[in-house]
């Protein structure tokens, strides 16, 4: 059986702030798939938004993938997905080039809740398309809202850092839950919160918003 290739998660939380003020790009994705398991299941969706502290940067990205296996029924009820829509959709090859560009760099730094999820299925399909498994350092904001809100870890109630869950109490839209698009641009909502819900906790942001300024005066 061939091993997993590894993923880089971020988890030095408290220097989450710097990364942002300093003006570095972010992109938060999610993908949708036909199964849970990147062993045997494929993504039918890959949505992602571009953005750092000044705001959203360009278009945001998605793309319907035709996968080589039919999308289960309760996969359908649940993304409302279904396999007519996927029949003249781009290969998963074709995504994930797509998503590359998307990306530009390995310094980008990405954001996805529960993240090795999403990225064991990226890295799967990269490595089936002949291409290198993902570089960047991502982001996991299911950790990261539990070491941000100690508060909620500690009531223990199941579902609290559900994407949904937390898009609910901090008052986010969302247009379409299990929709690759709307979730990434969940996603980014619920990590620009904790940035700013956390700073008591940061090292160095206001450091990294005053060189960010200076920068900008040239």
């Amino acid at each position: 059986m061939n091993e997993r290739p590894p993923i880089h998660i971020f988890s030095k939380y408290n220097t989450l702030a710097r990364e942002f003020f300093c003006g570095r790009t972010f992109i938060a994705f999610d993908t949708e798939t036909t199964g849970l398991h990147a062993s045997d299941s494929y993504m039918i969706e890959i949505g992602a938004v571009k953005f750092n502290c000044d705001g959203i940067i360009g278009e945001p990205f998605d793309i319907l993938i035709k996968p080589p296996v039919p999308v289960p029924a309760q996969l359908e009820e649940l993304t409302h997905i279904t396999n007519d829509m996927l029949k003249d959709c781009p290969d998963e090859e074709t995504a994930v080039k797509a998503f590359l560009e998307y990306i530009e760099d390995d310094y980008t730094l990405l954001a996805a809740h529960n993240a090795p999820f999403d990225l064991y299925f990226m890295n799967a399909a990269l490595i089936r398309s002949g291409l290198a498994p993902l570089k960047n350092i991502c982001i996991d904001t299911l950790p990261l809202s539990k070491w941000a809100y100690p508060s909620l870890t500690a009531m223990n109630i199941k579902g609290t850092f559900k994407l949904q869950s937390l898009a609910q109490r901090f008052n986010i839209e969302v247009k379409a839950a299990h929709r690759a698009d709307d979730d990434a641009r969940v996603c980014m909502e619920v990590l620009k919160r904790i940035v700013e819900d956390s700073l008591p906790r940061q090292k160095d942001y206001k450091q990294a918003q005053e060189e960010k300024s200076q920068l900008s005066l040239f």
